[in-house]
């Protein structure tokens, strides 16, 4: 049996999945932390790494390993390979500044047009013009620079001292998240790069799905000499777990809430709601952010003072459109409509509709009418949608699970839960072994549910649509 290893660094900890290459059965696992904070050194993902292999029982029998993990972050290096500063990971807010004086420069679309998303402060071009302003000596001493992906397979295969800078590689989906590569084109923007941290460093080569990426060689991977995929980001490593086609959209329900699709074309959504990422496979990954997600459904139990399973029998025994009541989910502002100062609101309240189980139902619906404005986004930026792949840890809930088919209008399967990101590097590995132009035909995510189909009821986005404008978007004072 062909072993195959695909490792998923996300923000909070490392993982690592063991898969047969060729039937993609789980063999076995492992995972370790990371520490908490938006700026990291990156020693600690490749200590969380170590950790990791050795929960998984070593690496020494795989013959392929790829890395997926969290996208955007800046790990900046100086001409020796060494880290100049901890990483910004995407969830680092102090390139906003950065990222509006970016956008002031050039226009929106005309960044949609160059990149195909408009800058927010998770991309790393952002992060790379907050460091030329903010820390000058440090942004002369970056000699290149990578993504956290790119950093650990650059290890994997021997770091400077073993391949040096030309053998810094990433994948097209990653690339697609720095706000310097076109995924339209497939090449680099160097002048955006320069125009952010004031010249050009070395830069990662951007590999096709399946081309690999080297050798490894660390010690962590016990002497295999294992081939390295490309790697990919968590979104694209997600949906090559998941088998995700064109028209299929993942509805992934986290703290905050991801509509990511494939598509054969890319966008450029110059209103800035939908990011235009290229994927793992050759083809494109349009996706949208909700702010509150899961978050929305903690609200509404810590309220009632239930957990999240008598949250979902109240809210399942409450009508539909829960007799006009009206729960407004801005609690953290928004990014899907464009309102990061909107605040959070119930309309519609009467007597007989503020029972627990009437707010209940407005919190589940709420939550799922705002992954559908996702969805319509999608939509409007000319991505086909025709069914969704319901994900994250608030798809399992009963209630979001009966409801979801009605509200967002579409065939809905829910996957079996897993490690989605680990397993897509891990498919992607058993791709660079096998070559050709598909991935394996194995799913990570095995034999999804599909919910029943149900009847749309569009007026419960109706009336969510006509007081969502209602709601007050508070600049701070």
């Amino acid at each position: 049996m062909t072993l195959v290893a695909g490792v998923d660094s996300s923000t909070q900890s490392c993982k690592v999945v063991v898969r047969d290459a060729e039937t993609g059965a789980l063999v076995r696992t492992g995972r370790a932390s990371h520490p908490d904070g938006t700026s990291v050194d990156p020693r600690h993902w490749w200590d969380a790494l170590e950790t990791a292999v050795g929960a998984a029982g070593g690496l020494a029998d795989v013959a392929a390993v790829s890395v997926g993990g969290q996208q955007h972050g800046m790990v900046a290096l100086d001409e020796g390979g060494e880290v100049v500063r901890d990483a910004l990971l995407w969830n680092d807010t102090r390139s906003a500044g950065a990222a509006e004086e970016l956008v002031a420069e050039l226009g929106a679309q005309a960044w949609a047009d160059a990149v195909g998303s408009v800058l927010v402060a998770s991309l790393t071009v952002t992060k790379l013009r907050w460091l030329r302003d903010a820390e000058p000596e440090n942004a002369a001493r970056t000699a290149a620079v990578a993504l956290p992906h790119d950093w650990l397979t650059w290890r994997l295969a021997g770091g400077h001292a073993g391949v040096g800078f030309d053998g810094l590689v990433t994948d097209r989906s990653d690339a697609s998240g720095t706000g310097y590569w076109s995924p339209t084109t497939g090449e680099y923007r160097t002048d955006l790069l320069e125009r952010a941290l004031g010249h050009v460093p070395a830069l990662p080569r951007v590999l096709g799905p399946a081309e690999r990426a080297g050798t490894g060689t660390a010690a962590v991977l016990g002497g295999s000499g294992a081939a390295l995929g490309p790697g990919a980001g968590d979104n694209a490593g997600a949906a090559l777990a998941l088998g995700l086609r064109p028209g299929d959209v993942a509805v992934s329900i986290g703290t905050s809430g991801v509509v990511s699709a494939i598509a054969e074309a890319p966008t450029a959504d110059g209103s800035g709601l939908v990011t235009g990422f290229a994927d793992a496979t050759g083809r494109f990954l349009p996706l949208a952010c909700t702010l509150n997600a899961a978050r929305v459904l903690d609200w509404a139990a810590t309220l009632l003072g239930v957990d999240h399973a008598g949250l979902a029998d109240l809210a399942l025994s409450a009508p539909a459109g829960a007799d006009g009541l009206v729960l407004v989910p801005y609690f953290e502002g928004e990014r899907t409509p464009n309102r990061p100062h909107a605040t959070a609101a119930l309309h519609g309240m009467r007597l007989t509709n503020t029972t627990p189980a009437h707010i209940a139902r407005a919190a589940v619906e709420a939550l799922l009418c705002s992954l559908a404005d996702g969805i319509d986004a999608l939509r409007a930026a000319g991505v086909p949608v025709e069914r969704a792949h319901l994900v994250g840890g608030a798809a399992q809930s009963a209630a979001v699970q009966a409801l979801a088919p009605g509200i967002l209008g579409l065939e809905v399967h829910v996957p079996t839960p897993g490690e989605y990101v680990a397993d897509g590097a891990a498919r992607q590995a058993a791709w660079v072994l096998a070559g050709g132009d598909e991935p394996p035909a194995w799913s990570a995510a095995g034999a999804p549910t599909v919910l029943p189909v149900r009847e749309p009821v569009p007026f419960v986005r109706e009336q969510y649509a006509a007081v969502r404008d209602l709601t007050a978007d508070r600049s701070p004072a």
